[in-house]
């Protein structure tokens, strides 16, 4: 029997600790060889419509420690430029993505699942398990850059793993600023909205930035003595983009990544450039799974800024929390299930 778990199951059933002991278990997996996690695939083709593309987003992989494999299959649209160079807004914009998930141990979908908020919450959780293993254990202060989607898991998460007192945030928009700190509100730190973007790293013990721009709002030039920087935007074969500069990651004495396979499948130049240009020593950059099982260390030197450069969404992260949800939402009941035999087709023929 499949069932359908939807965004609202995740945000009542998935907690945030719970998210981040799911990345551990999936990043430690990847490190020790079981898991599997192929770069994903993105693509964009024209449409019927001259103001809007169509794009597609696809992961998969597996974790063997969950008992799970997923296949996630993003579908949506983005806007055409107008002739005169201005955005174009899409009527209707709606993401039609599905995660699928199945059982290791028979091969049958256990799942179809939404993604959206389980997508904000596997980026916070993972940002969240670099900081628990990179950032100073006494940092009180965390800097956001952005306000949106991803700015509000990330900072929960980052403040779960170390005893922040208060958050600075930045946006260009002063409305959005305003919004997230209305969010924040009843939180156990303090949300403060600065209208200088140098005041977010002031300071700041671990900066944050959760932005889908693709020109640097960081300058490496503010960064001081002992910080953390955390970035999630990167470049793909779609979009090439930059959230901080070249001097973010000239200045950081060591570099931590979620996987080398994708920064050359999908074109990640913001940090393939800096490593041709000299700026950055490849034997400083490390990946997030082997910083967990125990296979890379850092030098931990008070005075370094370590960079964690949160350089791409992989399927294991969907399978880990997916297993946890489908775990406890079979325990509660459900009716919204799908008949297994309507996906068998016989023997397979790879």
């Amino acid at each position: 029997m499949s069932i359908i778990i939807t965004d609202a199951d995740a945000e009542r059933l998935l907690s945030i600790p719970e998210a981040i002991e799911a990345m551990r278990l999936a990043f430690r997996d990847l490190s020790e060889g079981r898991a599997v996690n192929p770069p994903r695939l993105r693509y964009s083709a024209s449409t019927p419509d001259p103001t809007r593309r169509y794009t597609a987003n696809i992961h998969a992989g597996s974790v063997e420690s969950a008992g799970v494999a997923c296949v996630r299959a993003g579908s949506a649209f983005t806007p055409n430029q107008s002739p005169d160079g201005r955005k174009v807004t899409i009527a209707n914009d709606v993401n039609y993505t599905v995660i699928i998930l199945y059982d290791l141990r028979t091969g049958e979908p256990l799942a179809f699942m939404h993604e959206t908020y389980l997508s904000g919450l596997r980026v916070g959780a993972t940002s969240a398990l670099a900081v628990s293993l990179a950032a100073r254990e006494d940092a009180e202060v965390l800097g956001v850059f952005g306000t949106g989607m991803q700015a509000v898991p990330n900072c929960r998460a980052i403040c779960a793993v170390r005893p922040i007192k208060q958050v600075r945030v930045y946006s260009p928009n002063p409305a959005h600023r305003a919004a997230f700190v209305k969010q924040m509100a009843g939180e156990t730190f303090k949300t403060i909205a600065v209208d200088d973007p140098r005041a977010v790293v002031r300071g700041t013990h671990v900066v944050a930035c959760a932005t889908n721009s693709k020109v640097p709002v960081l300058s490496g030039e503010w960064l001081e003595p002992g910080q953390m920087v955390v970035t999630i935007a990167n470049s793909d074969v779609i979009n090439a983009r930059h959230e901080v500069d070249e001097a973010t990651f000239a200045r950081a004495s060591e570099i931590i990544i979620n996987d080398w396979d994708s920064v050359a499948a999908n074109r990640q130049v913001e940090l393939s450039e800096p490593i041709a240009k000299g700026l950055v020593a490849r034997e400083n950059v490390h990946e997030l799974g082997d910083i967990v099982a125990g296979k890379a260390r850092l030098k931990r030197d008070p005075d370094g800024i370590v960079f964690y450069k949160n350089n791409t969404g992989l399927a294991m992260q969907f399978a880990a929390c997916g297993a946890i949800l489908h775990r406890k939402l079979m325990a509660e009941g459900t009716n919204r299930t799908i008949p297994t035999e309507w996906f068998a087709s016989g023997k397979a023929h790879i």
